[in-house]
């Protein structure tokens, strides 16, 4: 009752100031507290099916696990069933069932956000944080993907056995970053469809699977999240619990979907998250042919469909798309939602049930999927001390090995925009004095972002750089907002230094969840304390921006005395020391952006609400990303250098691909620019192109080989699309063979403006760099 009346209070008082859903309002408060009243001792935890339950037939290993959730579902009564649709999953005493929190985050390493998220002890303090994922893919490196991955689930398998952490972890976001101004676009892979569908299942595979001959068997659960065409959150009025994304089936089957289907298929995800926010009118999780059409019937899901916090709340109270809760819990469960991260469902659903808006086997239904996950993670198996990973505890959290893979995620990520000759790398004997300029400078918390939990520890910029060289800091802004700063003393510390670093950019009070940006322009007076500190330095200036987004730093990239300029993302744990490693030449850059740096003219034809992808040149509309966007950037899509130069050759590649038709096509008698992509005509048309690098410069380094096509212009297809990526070693003067293979149907297929995927006819030009081959696909 204390518990109850004290998450009233604070309820009612949070909504005085903002007009958001009542449960978000209460989630973080009123679970502190509820956890603490209901809090369970490490060494006391309760598990499924320990001994005094051992004797049900779901707990019996040795059935098939449809048998084993078909047993337990016919076991629980109606009002039991509810209580397993919500995140917040109830007990059954009787059954040996202990409570169960579904919440868990892991977007670059173990999380404390959730409900009650992942929480640290003495034995654990904390777990590794790796960079946001816009960094990681700025690697364009798929097994560091995946390696990430196994390291979050070793972490998080070694916290869940020492109870505390859970076992199903709501992540990847992999939502496309369409807009520069979204404040969420840190935690995502970028703009093009193939990186981020790279990093979802090499992520996702990394975090479930297991060493066991049981390909069905989970490590941890993993959840592709928002689905779909969700990138606004809050902007000029719109906000995420309102909007109506009005997508094209083009821009949908070609962008926004199919990441979440390679998530599903190739990642094999035990779960997808629907959004907040309507598409086409409808929201994503009352939406029948979004959830158990595609997810469950396209791509066959093995796993459940889990709401993002309060969606069925969002959707009856914000958008009144329904006219009861009843009604809006029915409509969840009917679409294909599993599981509601939470309230309404256990709230609702009894009533829907007895007013006739749903029946007791669409709930068995919902619940078997989610069983059916517990199940695949060995909840149901008995003491997790006894289970594979049940060895794992704090000696696997935190391990050097660990740390330093986080070090090489923040390095292989990191993009050289701007180097003028001999600039970087500094010289560590040549360097005698050098000064550290900059609010981000000194940065801890701003390095890993959102979605974070208790880093192992911390190198900030300013001790990676000081372990390096003698270095003095003056910060020039008090944080970020820099609405004054102290440019005097920068300037004059920058007029004596060997060598000046400047570490600007933004953090979580300028884009956040919630929280999106307004323009492109470094904050405050940020701008201005770079121009002085480069006008007095007496030395190089490196310009080191720490962001998720880009930013309009025409005036830098145009300033002779900014010689060098590194964006660094948000760098995790190790963000300090892999800033130093780069600048000092010890690591030698091979980072790519994988978003688009526009000016910040782009955002006046632009408006966050408009979801269209393709220009229309009718209106002025530019179109977005590099796969539309017909004007001028400040930084491409996939630019990066590095202190070598590396030299591409095409050693082998076809110059004409015919396409097998029956007799009676139609093609063979009219002029077709396309053709259906159809399995049986598909079969053994793939190629392979080979390509020879080498690395001309000096210094030993990984090269990043970007494959790209600009197909026909049929379809309003894209001017150039990603086909694949391989990142390579070369040492000093070395060379290597690259092999891409490339699927027609797959890979130089096109959307059309129905959604169906198209062969599309005719002269493609694949390319490299400056290398180019055209390719002629006819029948």
């Amino acid at each position: 009752m204390a518990s109850s009346f004290l998450c009233s209070s604070v309820q009612n008082r949070l909504l005085q100031y903002r007009a958001v859903p009542k449960a978000l309002l209460c989630f973080t408060l009123c679970y502190i507290l509820w956890f603490s009243l209901s809090l369970i001792s490490v060494s006391g935890q309760s598990f499924a099916c320990g001994d005094g339950a051992s004797s049900f037939p779901f707990c019996d290993k040795s059935l098939a696990a449809d048998a084993r959730v078909a047993d337990l579902v016919q076991r629980l009564t109606l009002q039991e069933k509810i209580t397993f649709l919500v995140d917040s999953a109830g007990n059954v005493s009787r059954l040996g069932i202990p409570n169960y929190q579904w919440w868990s985050e892991a977007l670059h390493g173990v999380s404390s956000i959730g409900r009650p998220g992942a929480k640290y002890s003495t034995d654990i303090p904390g777990a590794t944080s790796f960079p946001q994922p816009i960094l990681t893919a700025a690697s364009f490196n798929n097994s560091l993907y995946e390696a990430i991955g196994r390291v979050v689930s070793t972490e998080a398998r070694a916290m869940y056995n020492m109870g505390l952490a859970g076992l199903t972890f709501w992540a990847p976001n992999i939502n496309i970053f369409r807009d520069p101004r979204w404040g969420r676009g840190q935690e995502t892979p970028g703009e093009d469809p193939l990186l981020t569908s790279n990093y979802s299942s090499g992520y996702v595979r990394g975090l479930q699977q297991t060493d066991s001959e049981d390909k069905n068997r989970l490590k941890v659960a993993a959840c592709c999240k928002h689905y779909t065409a969700y990138d606004l959150d809050h902007w000029n009025g719109y906000d995420r619990y309102t909007f109506n994304a009005v997508v094209t089936k083009q821009d949908m089957d070609d962008t926004f979907q199919p990441p979440f289907r390679s998530c599903v298929l190739d990642g094999n995800a035990a779960s997808v998250m629907c959004s907040y926010q309507q598409v086409n009118g409808k929201p994503t999780c009352a939406d029948p042919d979004l959830l158990s059409g595609v997810i469950r019937g396209e791509w066959k899901l093995n796993g459940y469909i889990v709401t993002d916090c309060d969606s069925i709340e969002v959707y009856y109270d914000n958008q009144h798309y329904t006219k009861t809760p009843e009604e809006a819990a029915a409509t969840a469960i009917l679409a294909g939602v599993d599981l509601d991260c939470g309230f309404f469902l256990s709230n609702y659903t009894e009533g829907a049930v007895r007013g006739g808006l749903i029946t007791e086997a669409a709930i068995d239904k919902a619940i078997t999927n989610n069983f059916g996950t517990l199940m695949r993670l060995g909840f149901f198996d008995g003491d997790p001390s006894k289970q594979p990973y049940g060895d794992l505890g704090p000696k696997d959290v935190c391990t050097p090995e660990n740390q330093e893979l986080a070090r090489e995620s923040a390095r292989q990520g990191i993009v050289l925009l701007k180097n003028t000759p001999e600039s970087l790398p500094l010289s560590p004997t040549a360097i005698k004095s050098m000064a550290v300029i900059g609010p981000n400078s000194n940065a801890t918390n701003t390095m890993i972002g959102n979605y974070a939990g208790t880093p192992c520890n911390y190198t900030t910029p300013l001790q990676g750089l000081t372990a390096v060289v003698s270095t003095t800091l003056v910060a020039g802004c008090v944080n970020v907002a820099c609405g004054t700063a102290q440019v005097d003393d920068a300037t004059k510390l920058a007029a004596t230094a060997d060598a000046t670093v400047l570490i600007v950019g933004a953090d979580l009070s300028i884009e956040a969840e919630s929280d999106d940006r307004t323009d492109l322009y470094l904050p405050g007076q940020q701008t201005l304390l770079i121009t002085e500190v480069a006008k007095a330095s007496k030395g190089p200036v490196i310009l080191v921006i720490m962001s998720g987004g880009g930013f309009d730093i025409t005036f830098a990239k145009n300033d002779d005395k900014i010689t060098s300029i590194l964006w660094v993302g948000y760098p995790g744990e190790a963000g300090g020391a892999a800033i130093a490693d780069v600048i000092f030449g010890f690591y030698n850059p091979s980072g790519r952006l994988p978003m688009t740096w526009y000016p910040q003219a782009y955002l006046d034809k632009v408006p966050m609400t408009n979801m269209n992808m393709r220009p229309d040149p009718a209106s002025g509309y530019p179109g977005r990303t590099y796969r539309f966007y017909t004007g001028d950037t400040v930084y491409a899509f996939g630019y990066g250098i590095s202190y070598s130069t590396f030299n591409h050759r095409l050693v082998r590649a076809p110059k004409q691909v015919s396409i097998p038709l029956e007799e009676d096509h139609v093609c063979h008698s009219s002029n077709c620019q396309s053709l259906d992509v159809v399995e049986e005509r598909c079969q053994n048309l793939a190629f392979d192109i080979h390509l020879g690098v080498k690395n001309m410069g000096k210094m030993s380094g990984s090269h990043t080989v970007l494959l790209y096509s600009s197909p026909p212009s049929v379809h309003n297809s894209p001017k150039k699309h990603l086909l694949g990526f391989e990142k390579v070693f070369l040492s000093s003067q070395g060379e290597a063979l690259v092999k891409f293979n490339v699927d027609v149907c797959k890979h130089l297929s096109v959307v059309d403006e129905r959604g169906n995927r198209k062969v599309a006819l005719g002269d493609h030009v694949l390319h490299v760099g400056d290398l180019k081959q055209t390719l002629s696909v006819r029948i």
